[in-house]
């Protein structure tokens, strides 16, 4: 289990004890959202910082931070291959990026206000959104 909180650090927790495992820190801002890849290696972070952290969950380290986001970072969407992250944003975009190349693809435009929550279908090829602004996208993804 892994959970945020209202600062800026992520915690692991043990799910049969209960006990806390790790501790990881590295944004500058409260942690938002959290997503673990499909294989259950990997942990995803948005935060207020504007910065989506890549952890390791097998070592409990931090793997790479993605940067281009010019406002916070609300929501995030792992696709089911675990080869494309989504993440939405407080300036009304939605970013996709390649995990394998750790490169951003493409940013999509179309809402009027912040990105609250991101969803990709299971075969991997549409990406719906949902904003702040009322509104419910649907996207072919790239």
């Amino acid at each position: 289990l892994v959970s945020g909180n209202g600062g800026n650090t992520i915690r692991i927790w043990d799910l049969d004890t209960g006990d806390l495992k790790k501790t990881l820190t590295g944004h500058r801002d409260s942690v938002v959202s959290l997503i673990i890849s499909p294989d259950g290696k990997t942990l995803f972070s948005s935060s207020l910082d504007r910065n989506i952290k890549i952890w390791d969950l097998t070592i409990g380290e931090l793997k790479n931070t993605l940067t281009g986001h010019i406002y916070y970072v609300h929501s995030l969407a792992i696709s089911p291959d675990g080869k494309t992250l989504v993440s939405g944003s407080a300036n009304n975009t939605i970013k996709v990026w390649d995990l394998e190349t750790w490169e951003l693809k493409t940013t999509l435009t179309g809402h009027t206000n912040w990105v609250s929550s991101l969803a990709i279908s299971p075969d991997g090829k549409t990406l719906v959104s949902g904003s702040r602004d009322d509104s419910i996208k649907v996207w072919k993804l790239p």
